[in-house]
């Protein structure tokens, strides 16, 4: 029984050619494309890319609202914080003695 011989450069040459000329007699073969159905081709993937760039927009549009909506809300909690009095001393006292003086109660 003979052993598995390796196809020599040639050889590997005259399969490569020999493919090469297959594939370019499929080619040539074919028929030629129909100018009306490229054309459906174009415009198909032309509105299929105008429809994807609407959709694109949209979102960066949503997004860029949503952005402006949390600084906004950042901006409203800003200025409600600096409007809000800081309370004196004797206020917090006040306010302390009193939370006491409710617990206190509640335990009678």
């Amino acid at each position: 029984m003979a052993g598995y011989k390796e196809p020599g450069l040639e050889a590997r040459r005259a399969a490569a050619a020999s493919a090469r000329e297959a594939a370019l007699a499929k080619l040539k073969a074919r028929a030629p494309l129909d100018p009306i159905a490229q054309a459906e081709r174009i415009a198909a993937a032309e509105a299929r890319e105008k429809a994807q760039a609407e959709k694109r927009a949209l979102l960066k549009a949503k997004k860029a609202q949503e952005l402006a909506d949390k600084a906004e809300r950042a901006a409203k909690a800003e200025s409600a914080a600096k409007v809000a009095p800081a309370l004196t001393e004797a206020e917090r006292k006040a306010a302390r003695d009193a939370k006491y003086a409710a617990r206190k109660a509640r335990k009678k």
